[in-house]
């Protein structure tokens, strides 16, 4: 079963890079170079800046410490929610209702700019609709109709099926869940497959990607000056496209995110009845737990199941078994299935769960902490960073204008205080 990668060169074992598409080599950054645009991290924010900045014609090299699409690009969840991970209400409250209104706007140009990039270059990574959000507790059904009602009645959005408890009990065969909310305009994808499509969309326009090649600095000037152990890229403008794995490359903006690591299972294949039995209508889940499980049927019927996460670095010994205890208490009927796959990732959260986007020096700006809503979020940020970098800035600026704080205790103490409370909601997770 999947550990920690032993190697910078290999992507750590995992179903999606069992069955990646069009997977290739990209060369190793070992001269000087100057362009445009230095990009850092080839996950979705960077490729999706890649993408949009080499359209327009700037010359844009990114740098990859791993392989394109190495980090949570890679090996998450891939699910494509329609809304932010804070409710519009609660960004009304947070930010008023005209720029609540704006960010709803922004969330819905995400899906549709992941769509239309998989439909423009032809991305096969098994793009399918659906995803319903399961009330796991009898209380949860109340937030879900304010959402249901908020989204359908305010602001005009048509996508939305509230489902009773016998209703959710046809779609999902688990008797767990009180109620759902199904998002027929949400999605769920190969995510690992849509971040070397980005790849190659990028290169078709003339972006260069290096991997194996680890940003060691970035010098605040203009012309900044990014260098690796091999190479140095001199470059008008750097994008920080981190996340999770930012470390202390840039000791300014880390304290606002927290990596933590959350793991998935590939069940054996069900075939087809099997795993239609599970979940009728092929769609995907998330429930409302704090520690969220989250899941979907491959292409080849295994049944993917997101559960658990840990907030130290390093992985479960066993990570099928930390994954199988949480994916049996939604299924009980899979306990003899066996897990063909197990493996982790790092994802970047914040305070607020909401994105942290941001300008270091005029020529040096960041996009991170997605919070687990990163395919189309870091898509959008890429793009809005790309707007940003070529001189239209409002769109990214309203992003960076959202309030996120820092972890108390800065980078030393986040760690500890983030597990208490992860614990505690943890808790009521649990509680009836």
């Amino acid at each position: 079963m999947t550990q920690n990668p032993s190697t910078p060169s290999t992507y750590p074992p995992s179903y999606y890079a069992d069955t990646a598409v069009g997977m290739q080599a990209h060369p190793q950054l070992t001269t000087e170079t100057k362009c445009d645009v230095c990009i850092v991290g080839a996950g979705y924010t960077g490729l999706s800046a890649a993408l949009h900045l080499a359209k327009k014609g700037y010359r844009v090299v990114v740098l990859e410490s791993q392989r394109v699409g190495w980090g949570a690009s890679g090996r998450n969840g891939g699910q494509l929610g329609s809304t932010h991970r804070k409710t519009q209400h609660e960004l009304e409250h947070m930010l008023g209702k005209e720029a609540a209104q704006g960010m709803w706007e922004l969330a819905k140009e995400s899906i549709a700019t992941v769509k239309d990039i998989i439909d423009t270059y032809k991305i096969e990574c098994d793009l399918t609709p659906g995803i319903i959000h399961a009330a796991w507790k009898k209380g949860d059904i109340e937030e879900l109709e304010e959402e249901f009602d908020s989204l359908t009645n305010r602001y005009g959005y048509d996508q939305l099926e509230m489902l009773d408890r016998s209703h959710m009990r046809e779609q999902v065969d688990s008797t767990r869940y009180w109620a759902g909310l199904l998002d027929k305009g949400s999605a769920h994808l190969h995510p690992l497959n849509y971040a070397l499509g980005l790849a190659r969309a990028a290169q078709s326009h003339g972006a260069q990607i290096y991997e194996n090649s680890a940003v060691t600095e970035i010098t605040h000037t203009d012309p900044a000056t990014v260098k690796t152990a091999t190479g140095t890229v001199t470059a008008s403008h750097v994008l920080l496209a981190c996340n999770g794995y930012l470390g202390n490359l840039e000791k300014r903006v880390n304290g606002f995110i927290m990596p933590i690591n959350n793991f998935i299972i590939a069940t054996e294949p069900l075939g087809k009845e099997q795993a239609r039995a599970l979940i009728r209508d092929n769609v995907a889940i998330a429930d409302t737990k704090f520690v969220i499980d989250y899941y979907h049927l491959s292409t080849d019927n295994r049944l993917l199941f997101g559960g658990g996460e840990n907030y130290s670095h390093r992985f479960p010994k066993d990570i099928a078994n930390f994954v199988r205890k949480p994916m049996l208490r939604v299924f009980p009927q899979l306990k003899d299935t066996k897990i063909d796959y197990a493996w982790g990732g790092t994802l970047a959260l914040t305070l607020n769960r909401m994105p942290h986007f941001g300008h270091l020096k005029p020529n040096i700006v960041y996009a991170h902490g997605y919070s687990g809503q990163g395919i189309n979020m870091a898509t959008l940020g890429g793009k809005l960073a790309a707007e940003a970098i070529s001189g239209t800035a409002e769109r990214f600026d309203m992003m960076a204008n959202v309030p996120i704080h820092k972890f108390p205790g800065g980078t030393l103490l986040r760690y500890p205080g983030m597990m208490a409370g992860m614990l505690f909601y943890a808790l009521q997770d649990r509680l009836p």
